[in-house]
């Protein structure tokens, strides 16, 4: 009879995350469902968000994160965004000066409007392993 063997696996991280959202609120509830989902590969803590672009580099400097996630444009594809494309690499930009090793990561915009929060989780949940590994 062959041995049967378990694999343990330890989750990647701790991994601190702090959103830019003009909702602070739906975003705590993606990103918590986002967690969950994905615990028993990654531990990842909401530490924060920022309302907008001016909270970005103190919010950085004062948690560290290593990741950042907005819902900014994904290459300028609607006319209209919660931020647009120049405020976006702005805030990514004043991330990477504050913690250089910080993620970050663009939602796209309306994602979440026209699709609902399943499509957001969703969308993170296929994101993850490609900045984390």
């Amino acid at each position: 009879m062959a041995a049967v063997t378990e694999e343990w696996h330890t989750p990647k991280g701790p991994y601190k995350l702090v959103t830019v959202n003009n909702a602070p609120e739906r975003a705590e509830v993606v990103i918590g469902r986002v967690a969950r989902d994905l615990a028993d590969r990654y531990t990842i803590e909401y530490v924060g968000n920022c309302l907008g672009k001016d909270e970005v580099e103190a919010t950085v400097a004062a948690l560290k994160p290593d990741l950042l996630w907005a819902d900014v444009p994904v290459m300028d594809q609607f006319c209209a965004s919660m931020w647009t494309l120049e405020e976006s690499d702005e805030m990514r930009a004043t991330a990477r000066r504050v913690v250089p090793h910080v993620v970050t990561h663009a939602i796209p915009f309306g994602l979440q409007v026209n699709n609902g929060p399943d499509a957001v989780v969703a969308h993170l949940k296929e994101a993850i392993p490609k900045l984390l590994g």
